[in-house]
């Protein structure tokens, strides 16, 4: 049965990505200093402030978690096999990164705060990585933030306990002060998604 749900969820967030990229992306007009960094189409009015929940139960805001560059991911706890296999490829670019010499923060926001505790999505995050930082919130609260950055996400219908989430599988990369950069789609290997960043950080020091 896991095995089912794993391949439901993959083909879900493969069909999320091509929704998402046909109405969410589209190119930055006038001159664009970090043209030759992004991965595609990207730009547009993705991203944003947000308020959410931390581990500790403490309200936090966008400005007090992305106090870095972020690699933020919206996902869920249960998640089968899409959001583990993205948390897992951001959180070894995150340590690509830092062999060169440059700090990157993981934010993993849960789009299931009915299961989500902040309890429950604080340890899966620092399972993942140290560094990463998990949110919850209350579902007013998600749906604004997912909204923000143009995520997907719907509850599929079925079991109340052992459902799943359909949602898109975008890490979206938010610099301080420079808000979204791009994003990388749920097959970018972990070494790319590294290059990418580091273009973007190596452009934004110039």
């Amino acid at each position: 049965m896991s095995r089912l749900y794993a391949l439901a969820a993959a083909a879900v967030a493969a069909a999320a990505l091509g929704a998402m990229a046909g109405y969410a992306l589209w190119p930055r007009g006038g001159d664009d200093a970090f043209a030759q960094c992004r991965s595609g189409a990207a730009g547009g009015d993705i991203g944003g402030p947000f308020t959410l929940i931390d581990k500790d139960g403490r309200t936090v805001t966008d400005t007090d978690v992305i106090t870095a560059p972020t690699l933020v991911y919206f996902g869920y706890t249960f998640c089968p096999d899409v959001c583990p296999l993205d948390m897992s490829l951001n959180a070894e670019a995150v340590d690509i990164l830092e062999e060169q010499g440059h700090k990157v923060n993981l934010v993993f926001v849960s789009i299931d705060p009915a299961r989500d505790t902040a309890k429950v999505v604080g340890d899966f995050a620092s399972n993942i990585h140290p560094r990463a930082i998990g949110l919850t919130g209350s579902e007013a609260q998600v749906a604004a933030a997912a909204k923000a950055y143009r995520a997907y996400f719907k509850k599929q219908d079925g079991d109340p306990e052992f459902y799943l989430v359909d949602h898109s599988a975008f890490t979206y990369l938010v610099l301080p002060g420079l808000g979204f950069m791009d994003f990388f789609k749920h097959d970018t290997p972990a070494d790319q998604r590294a290059a990418g960043v580091s273009c973007f950080l190596e452009a934004a020091a110039q």
